[in-house]
């Protein structure tokens, strides 16, 4: 199990991570070795996913020395600490969550939560957020990241939502700490979702 600054050094000198969503549990695995397949090895499995949990362990183990797996969507305490169970290096949700952020705090696991203002990333970095998700993403532009570290310098900022391989260098160079990829890594095969992952690679490396 890797240590929650191992984890957070991992995911900045990375700068991308997979958000793994499917219909089935098959489907989201599947999404999940395209991404390490392609180069994105920061996975963030939600909790949408049919039998999360067991996902998240089983790729635990099988990337084991290949990848950084996390859980998303996560909504409150219970999930976060099952997900932990599971083997979660992380936890990420849509909204901020104080009982969430103390518990991760507890055993030591970096919280990603979503915020959309500077109060709420304010509050998130009070209860010791490292990195902090923008969501969604897709209502705002990259510039929003450099207008928010004005006076919010210290913030990490990971935008998440309408985030691709067209635009992440952009997000990137505006002063996002990490890209967060989801949709445009939904792809009908695990070669399929493996090119998109290289391009995006490729894109933020650029």
């Amino acid at each position: 199990m890797t240590t929650k600054l191992e984890t957070l050094q991992a995911l900045l000198e990375q700068k991308v991570v997979a958000v793994v969503r499917g219909k089935t549990t098959e489907e989201a695995e599947m999404i999940a070795q395209g991404s390490v397949d392609g180069g994105i090895t920061i996975l963030e499995i939600t909790y949408t996913v049919p039998d999360a949990s067991a996902l998240i362990q089983k790729l635990s183990a099988t990337f084991e020395n290949q990848a950084v797996i996390g859980a998303g969507t996560v909504l409150d305490e219970v999930t976060a600490r099952l997900a932990i169970l599971a083997g979660a290096a992380f936890i990420v949700s849509p909204s901020f969550n104080r009982e969430v952020a103390i518990l991760c705090n507890r055993y030591r696991i970096p919280y990603l939560p979503g915020c959309y203002t500077a109060a709420e990333m304010i509050e998130a970095l009070e209860y010791g957020s490292d990195v902090i998700k923008v969501f969604p993403g897709n209502t705002v532009s990259p510039s929003f990241i450099s207008g928010m570290k004005g006076p919010l310098p210290q913030a990490q900022l990971m935008p998440s939502g309408g985030v691709n391989a067209e635009n992440a260098k952009e997000w990137l160079d505006k002063g996002a700490a990490a890209i967060s990829i989801g949709s445009s890594l939904y792809q009908s095969t695990r070669d399929k979702v493996a090119e998109e992952a290289r391009r995006v690679v490729k894109n933020i490396q650029m």
